[in-house]
């Protein structure tokens, strides 16, 4: 099976009809997903693809820790079925990481007619504008990118990373100690090849995605938009790109799951506390709003300088006007007979006063404070309910009586 990259559109078809902008339609997984009747190409049947990657990676392990006894039992530390970091793994991040390509895909696909209704790209530089279009693509339709991502998964994800700074240090349903060799059993060999690998390289790839995206911007920055500092979104016209923030919230969710999973392991069964793990949970955050925030400060100088331009040429022209004004209505040069009531002059007045607070009120960075909440919420809400281990069931309904009572 052959990846081609999309027909290059004539300078005239791609003014008239731009193409959909999406990081998730194209390379060898999408297009097995639509040989296979998983995907089509606006990317539905998303809960048909949640249920086959449950089916493939969480129920054989399953049916192989029920086989070998692993299943519940005083046996191993951590049976299959207490190992709340699996469950929440494969069946709470992993359909999320999946979700999030559809949010993704319908949030970003109408982004370069955006830029073209906008007047945001000159016509000199609009080559470049499609040259980096084409480039994004490429990337994202890549056969290399994605072997090498399974590469990496296999061999520094499961050798490395899971074997040796994730994986319990105790007898599981997935590792059983023997005369003090750890050997993996039926369940764990499953995991170990299919199961795990699979959700890494679905991770991977979102990382993948989010390079392209970086990649993207800030070839993009490179150009001079035509940013235009009265637009009432105050970014310019450039406010659209901030609605993309939100197509992440979903993947930011995904990795706020996989850590809740994460720390209930060692809670549960490590003997350790939430308040121990304050660091970790600081460090996703941050890790969350570096990838999704820090592409988007690429933009900074070029509306910093649009900013600046605005208000140097609406100070020019409100000088001006506020002269005549001067001149005309306070130093006797209106014409005999000609009445202050009625006149447009102190509306106008008005108005350029507006633009010019509109001007100076103008941000010079896309990521505002409500983006930061909207998702540092995103990726907190899976761990909120660990914060019931700090307190028993009766301490908690107590507290709420309270609160209510």
């Amino acid at each position: 099976m052959t990846i081609r990259d999309p027909e290059p559109l004539r300078h005239e078809d791609f003014l008239r009809h731009p193409p959909d902008f999406s990081l998730v339609i194209g390379g060898p997984l999408y297009q097995l997903l639509r040989r296979t009747h998983l995907a089509d190409d606006a990317l539905e049947m998303i809960r048909r693809r949640i249920v086959v990657a449950v089916l493939i990676t969480w129920l054989p392990l399953l049916l192989l820790s029920a086989a070998g006894g692993q299943l519940w039992g005083s046996g191993v530390a951590v049976p299959f079925l207490l190992d709340v970091e699996l469950h929440v793994r494969l069946l709470v991040a992993l359909p999320l990481l999946i979700a999030a390509e559809l949010v993704v895909h319908r949030r970003m696909r109408p982004l370069l007619q955006q830029f073209l209704e906008r007047n945001m790209i000159p016509e000199a530089a609009m080559a470049r504008f499609e040259a980096a279009i084409g480039s994004a693509f490429r990337l994202r339709n890549s056969v290399t990118a994605e072997v090498l991502l399974i590469a990496f998964v296999y061999g520094v994800g499961i050798l490395v990373i899971w074997r040796h700074y994730v994986a319990l240090d105790a007898t599981t349903w997935y590792a059983i100690q023997s005369e003090g060799v750890t050997k993996p059993s039926l369940a764990g060999l499953w995991f170990g090849y299919v199961s795990l690998p699979i959700f890494q390289f679905l991770l991977a790839r979102w990382y993948f995605r989010l390079f392209i995206w970086a990649r993207f911007l800030w070839q993009v920055s490179r150009i001079e938009l035509r940013l235009v500092p009265t637009h009432p979104d105050s970014l310019g016209g450039f406010g659209f790109i901030t609605g993309q923030v939100y197509a992440f919230s979903v993947l930011a969710a995904a990795h706020g799951a996989l850590l809740a999973g994460f720390l209930a392991n060692r809670i549960f069964f490590a003997g350790g506390a939430l308040t121990d793990f304050k660091g970790e949970i600081g460090v996703l955050v941050l890790f969350m709003m570096i990838v999704v925030f820090v592409p988007l400060l690429v933009f900074v100088p070029q509306l910093a300088e649009a900013k600046r331009k605005g208000k140097r040429e609406y100070g020019v022209l409100a000088e001006r006007y506020v002269r005549d004004f001067d001149t005309k209505w306070l130093r006797g040069g209106a014409q005999p007979g000609e009445s202050l009531l009625g006149s447009g002059d102190i509306q106008s007045l008005a108005d350029l006063g507006n633009s010019y607070s509109v001007v100076k009120g103008m941000n010079i960075s896309p990521v505002n404070k409500e983006d930061v909440l909207r998702l540092a919420a995103a990726t907190l809400a899976p761990i909120l309910p660990l914060f019931l281990t700090m307190m028993s069931f009766e301490d908690l309904l107590r507290k709420l009586l309270g609160i209510l009572f």
